[in-house]
């Protein structure tokens, strides 16, 4: 299964290097695409670099910073476009262990949207404080109850699609970022009938920069997820005839 990593970047530069490296370190099947929001701190001409020195490594970029989700999406695309079977979602800034990919990968053999879980056997956090994993686990909580799937981490940022459902589903309609970008695509793949699995990672905090994340991205998280509960969609009743689920006897 060739699987290409999308890895979104504004000022990464101390980081994205070894990111590259290691991602690269997994079956020659796995390719890395970078999707750089014109850092100034020079993370674009690092990953020209990158892609020069490897036929495994591309680079978009973007003329400036448009957000996370819109970073993915772009990126999905060129991955579609390019022939790819599968899409990782990874952060670049070594949060994500580029050692995991190829479980991720494997997981979307039997399933159609495989998710990274700091919340199940066998995941956690490290160097974290209390109050940000509360906050990270009150989310998973909030959306589980509203949407009522059982995704254990539906905020996470490392999760692998296999290309049938980013064909299936309604892209363009994708507006929400950071938090709620991740929880909506989960949420369509699953009202659209496409088997999600949960597999145990460990994320731990970047240990270079600075998080992209703010209170306007938990505020805009929380009441779309509201807006989507409402909305009383629902996983149905068989599995959607793209999914996996729908091949296996």
């Amino acid at each position: 299964m060739k699987a290409c990593v999308v890895l979104p970047t504004y000022n990464e530069a101390a980081t994205i290097r070894e990111v590259v490296e290691r991602v690269l370190a997994n079956p020659d099947t796995v390719e890395a695409l970078i999707v750089d929001d014109n850092s100034p701190d020079g993370t674009g001409a690092i990953a020209d670099e990158l892609a020069a020195a490897s036929a495994r490594v591309s680079v978009m970029h973007r003329p400036r910073k448009g957000g996370l989700g819109p970073a993915y999406l772009a990126g999905f695309a060129w991955g579609l476009e390019h022939g790819y079977d599968a899409m990782v979602e990874m952060d670049s800034d070594l949060s994500h262990d580029p050692a995991d990919i190829a479980r991720l990968v494997d997981a979307v053999r039997a399933a159609d949207v495989a998710i990274g879980s700091r919340y199940m056997p066998g995941g956690g956090t490290r160097n974290w404080s209390r109050l940000r994993e509360a906050l990270s686990r009150g989310a998973g909580i909030y959306s589980r109850m509203l949407l009522r799937f059982r995704l254990t981490d539906p905020t996470s940022g490392f999760r692998c699609y296999r290309r049938e459902v980013l064909e299936t589903l309604s892209l363009a309609e994708v507006r929400s970022e950071g938090y709620g970008f991740q929880i909506e695509l989960a949420w369509r793949a699953w009202t659209a009938g496409f088997r999600l699995v949960d597999v145990p990672i460990v994320f731990t905090e970047r240990r270079a920069g600075a998080s992209k994340m703010h209170r306007g991205i938990v505020v805009e998280a929380a009441f779309a997820v509201l807006r989507w509960a409402l909305s009383l969609r629902r996983a149905p009743r068989s599995p959607h005839p793209r999914s996996v689920a729908a091949q296996r006897p």
